[in-house]
C-alpha cells in the first residue's frame, strides 16, 4: 500500500511539474509577444526649443509611459526628416513618415479646412481661439482621414504679431514694406494693407532679415525671441492677427497597426497634450513678450488707423475664404461669428 501510494504521489508530482513549466512557457510567450515593440517617427519641422517641438516630445513621452514602453516615438526637430511645408499631408498619407507636427495654415491647399485657424482677426483671445477649434476639430477629424491619417491634437501658437524694422501706425506705413508669413491667408492680408507678402523657409529668414532682402516677419513673440529677431528688427506690434494651430497626425496604416490598448494610450496622451499646450502657448507668449522687452523690442498695441484697416483687410481675407468653403466650413466660421 505504501509503495502504491508513493507511486501515485510521484505521478502527481510530474504532472504539477508538467503543467508548471508549461504555464511557465505560456506566459513567457504571452509576455514575449506583450513586450514586442513598435517604433515610429514623428518629424517636427520647427527646432529643438519650439513650442511645438516641446510638445511632440511631450507627447512621445506619455505614450511611452501609457504605452508601458510597447510604442516608442522619435521626435526629429527642425525638419531634420526632410519633409517641411505644403507637403507634410502627402508625405504622412504615403507613410513616408509615420507622424508629423504640421502648421495647419500651411496645408490649407490640400484640405481647405485646415485654413481656418489662421483667419485673420477672427479671434483675438485664446478663449476664442478654443472655442473656434471645439467647433471646427470635427472637420479637421475628417479631413483628416481624407488623407488617410488620424488626427491626434492641435494647439496653438502664441498670437501672430508684426514684427519690423520700422513703426507702424497705419497702412500707410506697410506700404511696400516686405513681410515673410507663413500661409496663403496672411499673404493676402498683408497684401490688402499694401505691404508686399514674401514666402520662404523660415531657416533661411534671419539672413533674409539681416541683407534686408525682408523688412519684416509676421509671426508671434515666442518665434521673435527664438529668432533673436532684436537684433536685426526694432519694433513688435500686437495686432492679434490670429492664433494659428499646429497639429500632430499619424498614417492611419501605422495606427490600424496599433493594439486597442496602445491606441486608448495613444489618444489619452493626445488629450493630455493637448491641454498642456494651450496653457504652454498662454505662459509662452507672456514671458516672450518681457523678453524681447528687455533685448530692447519696442512692443506696441495697434492704433485705431491701424485696427481699422486691418478690419478692413480682414474681412475680404474671409469673405475670400467662405466663397471657396463648403458648407460645413461655412457653417463653422458663421457660427462663431454669431
Amino acid at each position: 500500500m505504501e509503495k502504491n501510494k508513493i507511486i501515485k504521489e510521484t505521478k502527481v508530482k510530474k504532472i504539477l511539474s508538467i503543467l508548471l513549466l508549461a504555464g511557465i512557457i505560456c506566459f513567457a510567450g504571452y509576455n514575449a509577444k506583450a513586450a514586442k515593440i513598435t517604433k515610429m517617427n514623428l518629424n517636427a519641422i520647427y527646432g529643438p526649443t519650439s513650442i511645438h517641438t516641446l510638445g511632440a516630445i511631450h507627447f512621445a513621452k506619455l505614450v511611452d509611459k501609457y504605452t508601458n514602453g510597447t510604442v516608442k516615438i522619435t521626435v526629429y526637430p527642425g525638419g531634420s526628416l526632410g519633409f517641411k511645408g505644403a507637403e507634410l499631408l502627402r508625405v504622412v498619407k504615403e507613410g513616408q513618415v509615420p507622424m508629423s507636427d504640421i502648421l495647419m495654415g500651411v496645408v490649407s491647399g490640400s484640405a481647405h479646412v485646415f485654413g481656418i485657424s489662421s483667419l485673420p482677426r477672427l479671434v483675438l483671445s485664446y478663449r476664442a481661439a478654443k472655442r473656434l477649434y471645439r467647433l471646427s476639430k470635427p472637420l479637421y477629424k475628417k479631413a483628416a482621414l481624407k488623407w488617410n491619417q488620424k488626427f491626434l491634437y492641435a494647439a496653438p501658437w502664441p498670437p501672430s504679431g508684426l514684427v519690423t524694422k520700422k513703426p507702424i501706425k497705419s497702412a500707410g506705413d506697410l506700404k511696400d514694406v516686405k513681410i515673410r508669413t507663413y500661409d496663403r491667408n496672411g499673404a493676402e492680408f498683408l497684401r490688402y494693407l499694401g505691404a508686399s507678402a514674401v514666402s520662404m523657409p523660415w531657416g533661411d529668414l534671419y539672413s533674409a532679415l539681416r541683407t534686408g532682402l525682408v523688412n519684416g516677419v509676421l509671426t508671434s513673440a515666442e518665434s521673435a525671441k527664438n529668432g533673436k529677431f532684436w537684433e536685426v528688427l526694432n519694433h513688435f506690434k500686437k495686432i492679434n492677427y490670429a492664433y494659428p494651430l499646429n497639429m500632430v497626425t499619424i498614417n492611419l496604416d501605422y495606427w490600424n497597426a496599433l493594439s486597442k490598448s496602445q491606441k486608448h494610450a495613444m489618444l489619452r496622451a493626445a488629450r493630455e497634450t493637448e491641454s498642456f499646450q494651450w496653457k504652454r502657448s498662454r505662459s509662452y507668449n507672456k514671458n516672450a513678450l518681457i523678453t524681447i522687452k528687455n533685448h530692447g523690442m519696442i512692443v506696441s498695441g495697434e492704433t485705431n488707423r491701424l485696427k481699422a484697416a486691418m478690419n478692413k483687410a480682414a474681412k475680404k481675407v474671409i469673405n475670400k475664404f467662405l466663397a471657396n468653403a463648403n458648407s460645413q466650413e461655412k457653417n463653422v466660421v458663421e457660427q462663431f461669428i454669431r
